[in-house]
């Protein structure tokens, strides 16, 4: 895209907005429009309206959601689908509305089916049920890209989704209750060291395998498909790798200095199985990840430090 187009990044405080001014300013992108939840509220229409008429922007990045871990997700189902629909509905029929050039939006591989065979590719969308924790965030990511292609289809908009993995990156969610798994080991292993304790409990057998994608990496490749990609459905965006939970875990408790007992609590849910994305597509266009997962969280554990009071 051209860099003097004005874009706007819905999301920019979040850690995925964030990583992607960052991506747009190192880019040489000179016109990018942010504004915070309490200057714009994204649920508003007419809000959202007035966002649009005032400002023409160019190119949009949906990036705003409600997000959180299994928890969160559990307690606040309704939150989670009503907050996320009226976000995705308001900007991107606002963007066809005014005109914008080229939208992405971004989804989540949790709108993937439980058992979905792995490496997910992105044909297994609507093959089978979703996980029953997270049900109402994947019904409402669902709907975003499939407006996407309805939009594409009736009007001629030229809207794209992508479809990362799991992530994390600076600027990450490090509440004990409303973070995804990294930053919530990362917190519970640091604190641990902290405070001297010999043992940590942690959620679930540890047996379900994961993919993690450093949130820079995924800018990049969010910035390579809008230069690259104007076809419809989703593409799948991730590291084409995976680990268990339990390798995770000690991977972040050596990091953070960690020598004590790791404990797992089977009581508690453990999630989908496995949850592995096939890159195929988005590696026949060009792009790969680059961060190692050990660079990664080396590197957001130096940013938590520099952020703990």
């Amino acid at each position: 895209m051209e860099s003097s187009k004005v874009t706007f990044v819905a999301g920019h405080k979040g850690m995925v907005g964030s990583a992607i001014v960052r991506a747009l300013k190192e880019s040489g992108t000179s016109n990018i429009v942010t504004r915070t939840s309490k200057e714009l509220d994204l649920r508003n229409r007419t809000e959202v309206d007035q966002f649009f008429k005032q400002e023409k922007p160019e190119v949009v990045y949906l990036a705003a959601a409600k997000v959180g871990g299994i928890h969160a997700n559990a307690t606040y189902p309704a939150d989670f689908l009503v907050d996320n629909l009226l976000i995705t509905t308001n900007v991107i029929d606002a963007s066809y509305k005014h005109g914008v050039e080229k939208l992405l939006f971004l989804g989540s591989s949790c709108i993937y089916p439980r058992l979905a065979s792995q490496p997910i590719s992105e044909e297994a969308l609507l093959t089978g049920p979703l996980e029953p924790t997270n049900e109402a965030y994947a019904l409402a990511k669902i709907a975003g890209l499939k407006m996407c292609d309805a939009f594409r289809k009736q009007h001629g908009c030229n809207f794209i989704s992508a479809m990362p993995t799991n992530l994390y990156g600076p600027g990450d969610n490090y509440h004990p209750e409303n973070s995804h798994v990294l930053p919530a080991l990362i917190r519970r292993f640091h604190e641990a060291v902290r405070d001297g304790q010999k043992e940590v409990v942690c959620w679930g057998s540890g047996s379900p395998k994961r993919e993690f994608l450093h949130v820079d990496d995924l800018a990049k490749g969010l910035l390579h498909l809008m230069d690259h990609h104007n076809t419809g459905g989703w593409i799948n965006i991730g590291t084409g790798e995976d680990l268990t939970i339990k390798e995770l875990a000690l991977t972040i408790a050596h990091v953070v200095g960690y020598r004590g007992d790791v404990i797992w609590d089977t009581s508690k849910p453990d999630g989908t199985p496995r949850k592995l994305l096939n890159v195929d597509r988005i590696n026949e266009m060009g792009w790969k990840a680059t961060i190692t997962l050990r660079q990664g969280i080396e590197s957001v554990y130096a940013d938590y430090l520099s952020h703990e009071k």
